[in-house]
């Protein structure tokens, strides 16, 4: 039977992060608030949970899920060459409703399904996800729904749609919106949106150069013209991921599975963004409508983190 946990009641947000962090350990899914929707997530370096994940989605191994991050640094490790344009976007939109599609780093060992050597990263604005980031390091992340149905706003929704699937439930109260965060894919020479979401095109055009993904929509590009699935999180399906080139432990978010002692790079400076997260889970979900890092694929995923364009709302 799934435990549910009340995270506006410090005694049970505690022990909610406590239990959700050993479900995941055991391979087990936990269903948690985002800045978005609300997510369902695995253990990323687990290929198990992460198949276990996508089956109670009812969804294959060509729509990946993204990964959610709690630190900057952490995503740093998981990407194999961010350069300054993505350097740029972290500063300025993380925390918070960006997600971005790289090209992974090749020392990772995981699977989290037909990827193109991609991964789909984000780091949410929502304090019940970040700690149990801190605490877990990278997970995969799509939005909390049974693939075609609607992204869950709230605890009972996702609970109606993936039920005993999920071992724990973090209940962060209703999300204020069911809109994804916005995905660009940064694989190629120039930046391009892969799905419209929380940040505006205008937005991202002020910090960097865009290319969107049909020009001739304009700023009309919709939401579900690329499947993603983010929760903290998005993803791009196969054949919307160009092919030009291009965690953590508990508390450094660094999977031993994953990097070896030298496996993390970038500036000491750029490690952190420096800006605050919500200072409790009721106001977070409700301050920050968006994703998760996972959004709904299309209607139904633009709430869930390559295959990313196509990946959940909370990505």
């Amino acid at each position: 039977m799934s435990a549910r946990f009340d995270c506006a009641d410090p005694a049970q947000l505690l022990q909610g992060l406590a239990e959700a962090e050993a479900a995941l350990r055991r391979g087990e899914l936990v269903v948690m608030p985002t800045d978005t929707v609300y997510g369902v997530a695995a253990e990323a370096f687990d290929p198990v949970a992460v198949e276990g994940l996508l089956k109670a989605k009812g969804r294959g191994r060509d729509m990946p899920p993204p990964v959610l991050v709690g630190t900057v640094r952490a995503a740093m490790a998981l990407v194999m060459d961010l350069a300054d344009t993505g350097k740029d976007l972290i500063d300025e939109f993380w925390p918070g409703g960006l997600t971005i599609v790289c090209r992974s780093s090749p020392t990772l060992v995981w699977d989290l399904g037909e990827t193109k050597g991609t991964v789909a990263v984000r780091m949410p604005l929502h304090q019940v996800a970040l700690d149990l980031l801190k605490r877990t390091g990278p997970l995969a992340v799509s939005s909390a729904n049974v693939s075609g149905r609607p992204a869950a706003t709230t605890a009972d929704e996702a609970m109606a749609q993936l039920g005993d699937s999920v071992a724990v439930y973090l209940d962060g109260g209703p999300c204020a919106d069911d809109v994804p965060s916005t995905i660009v894919d940064l694989t190629g020479s120039v930046p391009r949106l892969l799905r419209q979401g929380v940040i505006t095109v205008e937005r991202l055009r002020e910090v960097i150069p865009l290319a969107l993904e049909d020009e001739a929509l304009g700023d009309e590009v919709p939401s579900d013209e690329v499947p993603v699935d983010e929760a903290a999180l998005g993803e791009v399906p196969e054949d919307e991921v160009t092919e030009a080139p291009g965690d953590e432990a508990p508390g450094d978010e660094l999977s031993e599975h994953a990097i070896p002692e030298d496996g993390i790079t970038g500036d000491e400076d750029f490690q952190e963004t420096g800006k605050a997260a919500p200072a409790g889970p009721a106001d977070s979900v409700s301050a920050d409508p968006g994703d998760p890092g996972v959004a709904p694929h299309g209607a139904d995923d633009a709430a869930d983190q390559g295959n990313h364009a196509d990946r959940d709302a909370t990505g």
